[in-house]
This record gives structure tokens, sequence and C-alpha cells, in this order.
């Protein structure tokens, strides 16, 4: 096990990462599109944090897995590293794919509330709010485990960080405008990102 995997396999399992997020996400990408938006709150804001959390979950680690710069921030690579990497996105992508699922119609990429917008509080929503997120922050720990990079493993942690902290309030807030005490009653009985823990 530990010679199949070497820094490039593990380059590789990434980049497929990548191609498989995007693949997930399409279809759903491509119907919200044709839904009608109720109200929009997203603005520059948004747009910034989206940026960024795609410049380092996405962008700058593709270019170190093609190019293999920054080198000089590469550390020794460890195999078993590696293949725990495989299995967290594994687990990242499979909750990604659920999570789209579950939302159907009410997700959106943007801070979006639909024409017909319900609040979706079953399967995983049943236990956390941001199951999505979750799946981000699971995959940034697959890109810290599988980058085996000073900059291009972690950053992808640095930028979830910054997109979840700096934008769930005001999904919550644009939520709880929304549905009023159903959702405030819904925070009390369930976690941000983590069941029964945060």
């Amino acid at each position: 096990m530990t010679q199949i995997m070497t820094p490039l396999v593990a380059n590789i399992v990434f980049l497929l990462g990548i191609v498989a997020w995007y693949v997930i996400r399409y279809p759903f990408q491509r119907r919200a599109k044709k839904l009608g938006v109720a109200r929009s709150v997203g603005g520059r804001h948004d747009r910034i944090l989206l940026a960024i959390a795609g410049f380092s979950q996405f962008l700058f680690p593709a270019i170190y897995a093609i190019t293999g710069e920054p080198s000089f921030a590469d550390y020794g690579f460890n195999p078993w590293q590696a293949w725990l990497g495989v299995v967290v996105l594994i687990g990242a992508l499979a909750l990604f794919r659920v999570t789209h699922k579950q939302l159907g119609r009410n997700w959106s990429i943007s801070l979006e509330t639909r024409s017909e917008h319900k609040l979706v509080t079953d399967g995983l929503y049943g236990y956390v709010r941001h199951p999505m997120y979750s799946s981000f922050f699971l995959s940034a720990v697959a890109q810290l485990l599988l980058l085996q990079n000073w900059i291009a493993g972690p950053i992808g942690l640095i930028g979830m960080g910054l997109l979840f902290f700096l934008r769930v309030p005001r999904e919550e807030k644009v939520m709880t405008e929304t549905f009023g005490d159903e959702y405030r009653a819904y925070m009390k009985r369930t976690a941000r990102i983590i069941p029964w823990i945060y």
C-alpha cells in the first residue's frame, strides 16, 4: 500500500477530487439558475468570500498539484497520511452529494431564498444546520493530508474558516428573517456543523 501511494498519486487524487466536486455540483447549479429568487443578500461581501474559498481550496492547491510549486514548503511525504486523505476526501464528496440532494430546490450558491423556499430540517439537516460546510471542512482536511506542503496543504482550512465564520452568521440572519420562530427553534435543537458539539 505504501509503495502505491506517492506524491504524484496523492496530487492526482486531489485533482480528481476537484473534478468530482464540480461533477456533483453542476446539475444542482444548473437547476438553481432556472428557479425564481425571492431575496438575495449576497453582494460583493459574499463574492469576495467565495473567491477566497475558491482560491484556497481549488486554484492554489491545483497549481501546486500540477507544478509542484512552491516546492520549498514541501515536507517529508508520508504515504499513510495520504491514504487517510483519500478516505477523508471520499467522505467529504459523499457528504457534499447528500447535502445537495437533501436541500433540493432550496439550494443556492449565494445567499438567496427561493420564491417557494422551504426550511429543510430532516436527514442530515436534523442534526446540523450547515452540513455542506461540514463537507467543505472535510475537503480542506483531505487537502491538508494529501498535499504535504506547508502552504498548499493548510491554505484550504484557512480559506474555509474565513468563509464559514464570516458568512454563516449572515446566512442564519437571512434564515431567521425568512422563517422567524421556526428557524430559531431549529437553531436551538441543532448544531452548526458537528452534531451535538458545535
